[in-house]
């Protein structure tokens, strides 16, 4: 039995009533970590690994039911304003993203009627491959598609961010904008200043992308190293505005006009700023050298952002540096770096297919030996944005 099978059987046997099906895939980033805050450029694109929500209408109008069959948890999440912000520490964590979005919704004016429904993923959570914007999203396109509610897919990743943000972790728009707007065999250049984007096609030819994830999990929302670094680029850029008031991000500043401020800056905020500015710049790099089908070059801006995120926004843990370290001796890894917010999760490698299963062995037996972890391996394809399964419809 399938993954969507078992769900919409779970789904019947506890609602018993039409339903739909949406899938929200998570995300991979190319390359472009940490700017999407600092009103940068990033290369993410959607994979096929999804969050599924079997989704129907209820009879109860200020309340819906969620199922969980992963951590075998039933909650009920009230409609009601006074209700949802009296006590919302008695949620789990998993649902507590549902009920930010039903919060933002209903902040920007959204009247939601009640549902219910089964929810389920095989997206790695701690992998960073980004199964909580997947959540959100989703669920926010089931909300809009039961409501009838007309808002756009950028609204959509607007009200996704807003409700992370709710949980705790400022991140930037990235994450549900890619769950949201993917499409298959395509990254997406996305500028996180106006949030207007291109779809770069992606040909790898005689290559491959696969993800090695190293099993330590994060959890951004519960950690706030990842809040640090966006408050010391915002320091940076506090410090620079002063002087120049035209200054609002990161976005705005140059290599010439950061390098004037590096005495008045703290040494780590002036680090993380030059990190952004350079990674800012490796984005459009690698758009243009996978445009040429220039995949060694592709390679090297994939090293060159790893050893920013190791060394200069400090994100990256030995293990993420151990699998990055392992793909040097073979000249069939073009490149690799952590992908995603950091502290644990996955490494994204660019492998020549016909030697990939032999390297990925030798990597996966290294990395045992040395940290008697075994790592898992990910392949994936590009796929489309969220969007209701063709063959589970209403």
């Amino acid at each position: 039995m399938t993954i969507l099978q078992s769900l919409v059987q779970r789904y019947l046997q506890y609602f018993g009533e039409q339903y739909v099906l949406i899938q929200a895939p998570g995300r991979i980033n190319l390359i472009g970590e940490h700017t999407d805050y600092n009103n940068g450029w990033v290369l993410p694109a959607a994979i096929d690994r999804y969050m599924y929500f079997v989704l129907g209408k209820n009879d109860r109008q200020q309340e819906m039911t969620l199922y969980s069959p992963h951590f075998d948890q039933t909650v009920t999440i009230s409609l009601q304003q006074q209700d949802l912000e009296k006590q919302p520490e008695e949620l789990p964590f998993w649902a507590k993203y549902l009920e930010a979005v039903v919060l933002e919704m209903q902040a920007r004016g959204h009247h939601i009627m009640g549902v219910h429904g089964v929810l389920h993923g095989d997206i790695p959570t701690g992998a960073g491959l980004s199964s909580s914007a997947a959540l959100c999203s989703g669920f926010i396109f089931g909300l809009a598609y039961f409501n009838q509610l007309s808002i756009s897919r950028l609204e959509m990743a607007l009200i996704a961010q807003a409700a992370e943000h709710r949980v705790g972790l400022n991140c930037g728009i990235m994450d549900p904008y890619a769950s949201l707007h993917g499409k298959a065999n395509h990254l997406i250049l996305l500028d996180c200043q106006t949030n207007h984007s291109s779809y770069v096609p992606l040909h790898l030819s005689e290559y491959s992308l696969v993800l090695i994830d190293s099993k330590v999990k994060h959890s951004l929302a519960a950690d706030s190293s990842y809040n640090e670094r966006r408050q010391s680029c915002e320091r940076a850029v506090g410090t620079i505005k002063a002087v120049h008031p035209q200054v609002n991000s990161l976005r705005n500043v140059d290599f010439t006009l950061l390098r004037q401020f590096e005495n008045q800056l703290d040494a780590i905020d002036y680090k993380r700023a030059k990190y952004v500015l350079e990674e800012n710049q490796r984005v459009h790099y690698t758009i243009a050298a996978l445009l040429q089908n220039r995949l060694a070059t592709v390679g090297q801006y994939l090293y060159q952002s790893h050893y920013g995120l190791q060394h200069d926004y400090e994100v990256s843990i030995p293990e993420l540096d151990l699998l990055v370290d392992l793909t040097k001796p073979f000249h069939e890894v073009l490149g690799a770096r952590m992908v995603g917010g950091g502290f644990g999760g996955c490494t994204i490698n660019l492998i020549k297919t016909s030697s990939k299963d032999h390297i990925l062995d030798k990597i996966i037996e290294s990395y045992y030996l040395a940290t008697s972890i075994i790592p898992e391996v990910y392949e994936f394809k590009l796929v489309d944005g969220v969007h209701i399964h063709p063959l589970f419809k209403v």
